[in-house]
């Protein structure tokens, strides 16, 4: 090189007050200049793209649209070469030492009226170039124009005392970046370091990327193409590739967008859902992109929490970012970014649930996000209802409804939904509170997860619909229809008589004993007297160790079962039986209501029952 051609220059007050952010402040994680230098050189090779749709004039014509990276560590060196558009010497200024297309003094203007940290402000200001010098003690730019009469020129910096621009003889068309890397940072210079990080973030580059001659991006961008265009291998393929995984997606959702936002979106739902096995919670999964490079690979806040088992792909070029890529500036955008794609996902699930079977195995699975998100997310609260199912005592065991099919089955006058949460379909139809409304033809839903009863808490109703639970104590027999099964029931006054000493025999232990008209073939249930304490939230707060309030229970009595009617008969006769009876049938409802917290003393008095029941000796 002559030294002759060579010009010198300083880089302007604020262009150098960029770098000194950029190197010392800016960037979080130093292999973003990889990325960065990436996605500027694929824009390089698209503008040419675009050029010789006018022009057919072109330098170097026959040189492929390709991107090589080059390292060497011998040298601790990385070259970034691109055979793109190329920098005349007017355009090296311009765009790497003034501000005319940097973004630089947009960027300090920002920062200045913000007060914030400049990794949260930038956004679309083009000067990922100069996260370069992270890295490097000089960089120098080597260079011909897409113009056959253009330089070939080499720019050089250290970013620290300006640059000079000279004549650098035999040059390709487009740029070559040749980075001469800092001790601290010769890791770059290392081929697999630099393959793990194109691997990660510049896969879907539209141009091959070849890193010491060899292709890395060999997975195409599925998600900007025509879904009629993409086959069902393609899309699997595509799935396993970026979920890394070996199984094929259970469902899948393509689409584009140009209102509110471009959007272009490719999401899959997993075969399985790992947090079933215990492993804890898992990671958002559905990567962001912006014009095919990876801007974050678990990005929250993207899409709600509870959508986190979802995999796959959002692109969207709208989206302005800071300039490491990392951190969404715009939280309006990003808004609407997240209730696009959930608005849309719940629409495709709509349309999945219509296949009843298939729906089911999904819902069996992942039934726990839709929960959550009905109980934690008001704004989809109502869409969520309706992917809700539940096994009811209409169906058979393990097959499931929703609750507009509860309402569509609803009898003329009612108004209620019912439901009873328990450990297992058995221990519902054990329990004494059904059997009013099997006898009286109502159904009730089935709901056996932990999460239910925090569920409907949250719902409360579905269109118009109140969902009640019908183990609660304000479920009133007369809004429901008469009950017709016979049999004689113990004369009132007598079944008031033996309300009242059993009251006063249990003490505490109850608060009311009263007749129970929900009642059919059981003597007696327990109620639970604090709707705000319910047995799962009980024993919720005991698996963590909190302390609970003693329960207040209801207990209602059965005036047409025959051990009721042997209780008032015995309580003159054989009071102590009598009492240990009572005693006896109130922990039984307890155990079935799930509010028994102390069976120490239940054991010894079924023996001693026993022991009077056969008279003692």
């Amino acid at each position: 090189m002559s030294n002759e051609t060579t010009e010198k220059h300083s880089f302007q007050a604020e262009v150098q007050q960029l770098l000194d952010i950029v190197i010392h402040s800016l960037y979080t994680d130093k292999e973003i200049f990889v990325r960065e230098l990436v996605s500027n050189a694929s824009d390089a090779l698209e503008k040419l793209r675009l050029r010789q749709l006018t022009d057919n004039d072109v330098f170097d014509p026959k040189l492929e649209p390709e991107i090589h990276i080059t390292t060497n560590e011998e040298e601790k060196t990385i070259t970034i070469a691109d055979f793109g558009i190329g920098m005349t010497r007017e355009e090296l200024v311009e765009n790497l030492g003034t501000i005319a297309h940097s973004g630089s003094k947009a960027f300090l203007k920002a920062l200045n009226e913000s007060g914030q940290k400049e990794s949260n402000l930038i956004g679309q200001f083009g000067v990922g170039f100069y996260s370069a010098f992270m890295v490097s003690d000089e960089v120098k730019v080597y260079t011909h124009s897409w113009k056959e009469d253009g330089e070939h020129l080499c720019w050089t910096s250290d970013g620290k005392t300006g640059y000079e621009i000279e004549e650098a003889p035999g040059q390709r068309r487009g740029c070559k970046i040749v980075i001469k890397l800092k001790d601290e940072c010769e890791e770059f210079a290392k081929e697999y370091r630099i393959k793990s990080i194109l691997e990660q973030y510049s896969s879907f580059v539209p141009f091959p990327v070849l890193l010491n001659g060899e292709r890395v991006n060999t997975i195409e961008a599925l998600w900007l193409k025509n879904k009629k265009e993409v086959t069902d291998e393609e899309y699997e393929a595509f799935y396993k590739f970026t979920a890394n995984t070996s199984e094929a997606p259970r469902f899948r959702m393509h689409f584009s967008a140009d209102a509110p936002i471009a959007i272009n979106a490719l999401v899959f739902i997993p075969m399985e859902n790992p947090e079933r096995f215990g492993t804890g919670q898992v990671d958002p999964g559905v990567a962001l992109y912006c014009r095919k490079v990876l801007i974050a690979s678990q990005p929250k806040g993207l899409l709600p929490d509870w959508l986190r088992f979802l995999k796959g792909v959002i692109d969207s070029e709208d989206l302005p970012l800071n300039i490491s890529r990392e951190t969404m500036q715009d939280s309006a955008l990003v808004r609407k970014l997240n209730q696009l794609i959930t608005k849309r996902f719940l629409k495709f699930l709509e349309g999945e649930a219509a296949d009843a079977e298939k729906y089911a195995e999904f819902y069996t699975r992942f039934s726990r996000f839709l929960k959550e998100g009905a109980v934690m997310d008001f704004a989809y609260r109502e869409q969520l209802s309706e992917l809700l199912r539940f096994e009811s005592s209409f169906e058979e065991a393990g097959k499931l409804t929703g609750l507009q099919a509860y309402v569509d089955r609803m009898k003329d006058g009612q108004d209620v939904i019912y439901y009873q949460i328990g450990g297992s379909r058995e221990a519902i139809e054990a329990a004494p509170y059904l059997e009013a409304f099997k006898a009286r033809g109502l159904e009730v839903l089935y709901l056996f997860d932990a999460i239910d009863d925090y569920l409907m808490g949250s719902l409360s109703e579905f269109k118009g619909k109140k969902l009640v639970a019908i183990d609660r104590d304000d479920v009133q027999l007369e809004d429901l229809p008469e009950d017709s099964t016979a049999g004689e029931p113990l004369a009132e006054e007598d079944f008031t008589k033996l309300c009242a000493w059993i009251k006063e025999r249990l003490g505490d232990k109850v608060e009311e004993v009263r007749k129970g008209s929900r009642l059919i073939e059981s003597p007696a249930m327990a109620l639970n007297a604090d709707p705000m304490m319910t047995p799962q939230l009980r024993h919720m707060m005991a698996s963590m160790g909190q302390e609970t309030p003693p329960s207040r229970v209801h207990l209602e009595l059965n005036p047409r079962h025959g051990l009721v009617k042997r209780i008032a008969a015995a309580r003159e006769k054989s009071p102590e039986l009598a009492k240990l009876v009572a005693e006896q049938i109130l922990d039984n409802s307890m155990i079935a209501a799930g509010l028994l917290e102390d069976s120490r003393d239940l054991v010894q008095r079924v023996y001693r029952i026993m022991e009077l029941g056969l008279g003692e000796s």
